[in-house]
Formats: C-alpha cells, structure tokens, sequence
C-alpha cells in the first residue's frame, strides 16, 4: 500500500472515529471563538437569567469555550438587544431573550434596531401558553362566563399587567379586539403588585404565565379558568381553552436566542443543535416544565418564520388598539 494510501486511510479511520464517539472534530468545535457572552436583557434571577446559565454551562462544555452571561436590564429588554445588535456577528456576543421582545418591538417607537433585519434567529428554547386568571371576588368560573360580564362596561372590569407593552397588557388587548370585550388596563411596576392587588380584589383579571402566579394559584388566592392555547395544554388538562369561546385566539409565552445580523450559517447551525438538544436534558426540561412551557425544537429558519409571525401580530394589536411606548 502506498503511503499516500495510508494517509487517506488514517484520515477515514480518524473521521469514523470522531462519529462513533458523537464528538465534532477539533475544527468544527473551534467555529466558535473561545469566550462567548450571552445577554439577558432583563434582571438576574428571571427565567431569561435562569435558562441562559444553564444553556450557557451546556455551550461551555460542548465547545470547550468561556461563557458568560450579562445581565443588561432597561427599556423593556431593548437596552440588551441593542448591544447584541451592534456586535460583531461571529459568534461571541449571543442574545437570550423572550415573547417581550416581540410586544416591546410593537410598542416602542424609537428603536435603534430593527426585530428582524438586525438578528440573526438561533432557537427556539421554549413556547407554552398562558392562563386567563380572574381574582376570587368575581364569581367566574369559566371563559364565557368571565366574556359575557366583560363584555358590559358597566361591570366595571380592570386588568391588570406587568406593565405597557408587556405580554400581559398586550393580550388583555387583543382578547377585548377579538372578544368585543371593555375592560380597563392597569398597568404595574412588576408582576408583583399587579397579582397583589388581584388578591385584594382591586383588579378582576389578568393573562399571566403559570409561573408568575403559582404561589396564589396553589394557595388559592386567585382563579384559573382558561388557557390560551388553541387546545388544552398538558400542564393544565382541566382549564378550557379561550379559544372555545373566541375562535383563533391563540397566545404562547416563549424564551429564544438570537445573535447579530450575518452571523456565519454554520455558527447559527451549530448553535440551533445544540440548544435543542440541551432542551432535551432532565435539567431543562425540568426548568421548562416550571414554566409550563416544553422546548421549542424549531430549525433556524422555522423559528425565523415564527418570529416573524409575532411581531407581524403584535404590531397588529399595538396599532389597533393604539398603544404606544414612547
């Protein structure tokens, strides 16, 4: 045998190699530059800062690179998103975001980026739906029920919400726009004061995530009577779906990442597969599970489309219903 031979046959051995341990060549696994920042544009302690930790800890040891998360909260998430925006699109600077990045798009006027154009879609990390919760001092107990009172303004119905612009406020919206409910939106500081003030009776519902409410709804102090999904949602069973009652009316919360605009496809590949499968670890699907939300697993190009798509209808409900965050 030649040794020409023998270096052809070495280098098919060494690829089969690599196959059967599941591990890429030193050469793909150095597409990545050696420390890689994720931002989260929101405070430490969220689910955003949570997901990003552990992703982060997965990437780490996957591609035998640095990562670290930068907490860089203001502006309803658009500070962070800005960075991430403006840097260079290689890989090193990574944005964790979630849905309010697609209702802070919608609202805010005086963006520095644009949603689309400026990013590149990475993954899908989690979707699930959400709850309509209605405090323990009004007397329903199911979706039509709570419509048709609200759809009297007599009753004097408030909503609460973490504030404009947030998840919350723009799905009070658009189920008034679809329902042809009247309600008035009460925006707050926080989740917090807006559940407090639930509790005392002062506002009558909200669209919340599970995981913001599971202390009063395990305690009892407030009422799930929906679900915002299209069907009924496995970390719920019991709760009917809105969309029983109002045909189409379909909200999910979700977690994603983004990097820069033109980041290398390969890059934007690597990182997709990997994030789904750390979405499939005990760990994380547990983290999800709190959420009541299962992992995306979307492609790239599936999640673009996807985030299209939301932005595409909460502009909609921003601009019918004329909200604006200057």
């Amino acid at each position: 045998m030649s040794q020409h031979s023998l270096v052809l046959r070495s280098l098919v051995v060494a690829a089969a190699a690599w196959g059967c341990l599941g591990a890429a060549p030193p050469a793909v696994a150095q597409v990545l530059p050696k420390v890689v920042k994720i931002i989260v544009p929101f405070s430490p302690g969220g689910s955003n800062d949570l997901f990003a930790r552990v992703i982060g800890q997965h990437l780490a040891r996957k591609f035998n690179v640095t990562v670290i998360v930068d907490n860089r909260p203001g502006a309803g998430g658009a500070i962070g998103s800005e960075i991430v925006a403006r840097a260079p699109p290689d890989g090193s600077t990574l944005l964790l975001t979630s849905v309010s990045f697609a209702t802070n798009s919608a609202v805010q006027k005086n963006l520095t980026y644009d949603p689309l154009k400026s990013f590149a879609p990475v993954a899908l990390l989690a979707r699930g739906p959400m709850l309509l919760t209605v405090s323990n001092s009004t007397p329903y107990k199911t979706p039509a029920q709570y419509l048709e009172a609200a759809r009297n303004s007599k009753n004097n119905i408030n909503y609460g919400s973490a504030g404009i612009g947030s998840i919350g406020h723009m799905s009070g919206e658009m189920l008034n726009a679809m329902a042809g409910t009247q309600t008035t939106h009460v925006p707050y500081k926080g989740i917090a004061n807006a559940v407090s003030d639930m509790i005392g009776g002062q506002v009558q519902m909200m669209v919340t995530t599970a995981a913001s409410v599971s202390g009063p709804l395990k305690a009892g102090y407030i009422r799930p009577i929906g679900v915002t999904s299209l069907k009924r949602s496995n970390f719920a069973p019991d709760l009917p779906p809105v969309a029983d009652v109002v045909p189409g009316f379909s909200i999910e919360v979700w977690w994603a990442m983004l990097a820069p605009a033109k980041t290398p496809k390969a890059i934007v590949e690597m990182l997709n597969a990997e994030i789904r499968a750390a979405g499939e670890t005990p760990e994380l699907r547990e983290l999800y599970a709190r959420e009541s939300t299962e992992p995306g697993q979307l492609t790239p190009a599936e999640f673009g489309a996807f985030l299209a798509d939301e932005i595409v209808k909460w502009r909609r409900v921003a601009k019918d219903r004329n909200i604006t965050l200057d």
